[in-house]
Order: C-alpha cells, then structure tokens, then sequence
C-alpha cells in the first residue's frame, strides 16, 4: 500500500507543470517581448522613460541601412572628429566605408562614427534626430525622442532623449529583421581602415552576452552617467526569438556587471515559460451568414490569417476568440470577399483581429431559377 501510495505521488509531483520563478532585475527600466509579434511578456517600468545611453545607436544603425549603401563613402567633419570618448580617434577630412564605420559603431559604440554616419545620410545631426523619432514612431514605439545618435546625453534634457526599456525592445526587434543588422553585430572582432589604408582600427565585440549565452544574437550596450550601465539584447532558440531590455541596471563595476545578469535573468525566464502556439489557424470554419435572393441559404466564413505566438501554459487558458459578422448580405459575394472580423483576446489584452473571407463564391438567382421559384410558390399558395 505504501509503495502504491508513494508511486501515486511521484506521478502527481512528475505531472504538476513547473512555473519559471519570475526574474529578480536590478534594471530601473526592464522589459522582456515576444521578438516576432512585439508582444510584452514581462516588464518592470517597462513604460517608464529613462535615459537609454549607447543603445541609441540601434536607431541610427537602422536608419544607416535603410537610407545608405555600406560601400558608400563618408568624409568625416571637424564635428564628427571632435565627439568625446569612446571614439575611434577619426580624424577630419579621412574617408571610411559606410560598412565599417556602421560596424565601429555597433561593436565598440564609437561616438565619432555615429555622428559621422548621421551627417552622411541627413545633412546634420539635427536632421537625422528627427528622423530617427519619426522612425520610432512608425515602428510602433510611444515614449521614444532622440536628440543624440551617439546616446551622449549630457548636453539634452530628458525631455530631448529618452525612451522606454519596452520601445527599444521593439525598436531591437525591427532592426533584426534585417539581415545585415544581425550579421554586423554577431561579429567577434573586426579590422578595418580608412581608405587610404592609413588609420586601422582594429577592435573586439564589447557584448558579454553574445560569448555567454546560449542563442545570443548580440545586439547593443549603452552606459552614461545619466542611465547608468543598460543593454538590449536578443537571443533565438528553436523558433523562439526573444528581445529583453534594461535600462539602469546599476553604476559602476556593479552595474557593469549586473546589466549582463539582468538580462540573463529575463532571457531565462522567457524560454522557460512561453511557448510558441497556435491560438488560430489560417484557414478555420467561424460563422456563416445569410444570402439575401440566392439559391445558396448562407456561406461559411474562414479566417483570413492564423495567429501563432509566444503564450505561457497559463496564458492559453486566457485565450478566446469573438467574431463578428452581419447576419445577412447581398449577392453576389466573390470567394475571398471579407465579410466580417475576428477578434483574438487574452483576457482583456485584443492580440490580433483578423479578417472573415467568404469560402466560397455565391451568385444570385437567374431569371429562369427566380420564374421557376414564383411557379412553386404560386402552386403553393394554390394549394393551400
């Protein structure tokens, strides 16, 4: 009986899911998201603005690419060769690649080759800083300004440069969808020189993350005496792509220190707790509506797109799906034709709405179905 009971128990205790304890942060700012949906998944002053230093040049990278060729050739000015440390010592008038400049940048948070990269594609820094917050905006961040592309900030106000540990995790998320954006900053070391050959700049990955974790894409470090030491970082295990950021992990060799467990921490958690799943599947039968003068009765409706995320076991608990649809309509209705939506809840969080299409095709009566219908209900009516 003991020895029955004792099984019993072990099969309970083997059958109980086991939930990730929540990460314990140091950060100021932290937020954890789903890196293919955009999705929070876990925060702490996720919506809170900080200062965010170096990680700032996460935008100026995104906009270098989408705006500049990494052949094309910058001559540095008397402004971009006067930025303070860190700096790569660039001196006025030598001419660098884009590419290397763009890689200097993000490997070693060089300050003089981010405003020499702003002044290229913007005219002035001013310029670029703009763009950079409307290139924020557009990606979906709500509490992000740039005034810096280097992520020096001692000259602006907090109203002039901050953003939120959640904006810069989306912000990471969209500069990885850019090939190029994960090649540069999964490089270990890099040489390069101006193009005279010149002035070499040989120089290491400042990211621990990327040596340390397992499925580190890297991405960027920041640190001012203003935020303190911050990171954004990203990492990718079968299918799951996960962007964390914290903002203030600490000061001095502490802080230094505590923004790398910081991130571990939350990169942990993440893997341990969510899960990709198909909330709905492309394709699935919801609802139907009436035909107004159509031989068809009604047409089924089928959702237009699936939803496949990043849920916790508990999460998908959470999850419903509502529909709304008109309970008639006109023909003829194409095969395709939306006629109505759904929309994807987790609990009170809307996930997605998506489109309801038609299944099929449906047409109206013609003249001889329409003569044939009169005929049966006069016969009918005679009838009775």
């Amino acid at each position: 009986m003991k020895r029955i009971t004792l099984l019993l128990l072990l099969f309970l205790l083997s059958a109980t899911p086991v939930f990730a304890k929540e990460p314990n942060v140091a950060a100021q700012g932290a937020a954890l998201i789903d890196g293919k949906t955009g999705r929070l998944l876990w925060e702490k002053n996720g919506e809170k603005p900080f200062a965010m230093a170096s990680t700032t040049k996460i935008m100026t990278a995104i906009l270098v690419l989408e705006n500049a060729d990494l052949e094309d050739t910058v001559t540095i000015s008397k402004n971009a060769a006067h930025q303070p440390e860190v700096h790569m010592d660039l001196k006025e008038g030598e001419q660098w690649k884009v590419g290397d400049l763009l890689s200097a940048m993000m490997l070693r948070s060089y300050n003089d080759a981010a405003v020499a990269l702003a002044e290229h594609v913007s005219g002035s820094v001013e310029k670029f800083c703009t763009e950079m917050t409307r290139k924020a905006e557009e990606i979906g961040a709500k509490d992000t300004v740039f005034g810096s592309p280097n992520g020096l900030d001692s000259h602006l106000t907090d109203a002039k440069h901050h953003s939120t540990a959640y904006d810069m995790s989306l912000i990471a998320a969209y500069a990885l969808e850019n090939e190029t954006f994960r090649e540069i900053v999964a490089q270990p070391e890099i040489s390069v020189s101006d193009l005279e050959g010149k002035h070499i700049c040989n120089t290491t990955n400042a990211d621990r993350f990327l040596k340390e974790y397992s499925g580190a894409l890297g991405i960027k470090t920041g640190y001012t005496n203003k935020a303190g030491h911050c990171f954004v970082g990203a990492a990718e295990r079968d299918d799951v792509l996960l962007v964390s950021t914290v903002l203030g992990s600490g000061w001095g060799d502490a802080g230094k220190q505590k923004k790398w467990t910081d991130t571990k921490a939350l990169m942990d958690y993440g893997f341990d707790t969510f899960h990709p799943y198909e909330a709905v599947a492309k394709g699935t039968v919801l609802g139907e509506v009436k035909l107004i003068d159509s031989p068809m009765e009604q047409v089924e409706t089928v959702l237009a797109e699936g939803y496949t995320a990043l849920f916790s076991a508990e999460e998908v608990k959470k999850l419903r799906l509502e529909t709304d649809l008109p309970k008639e309509t006109e023909v003829p209705v194409e095969k395709g034709e939306k006629l109505g939506k759904a929309t994807l809840w987790l609990g009170n969080e809307k996930l997605a709405e998506i489109d309801l299409l038609a299944r099929e095709a449906a047409r109206p009566f013609t003249l001889q179905e329409r003569l044939h219908r009169l005929a049966k209900n006069w016969l009918s009516w005679r009838k009775f």
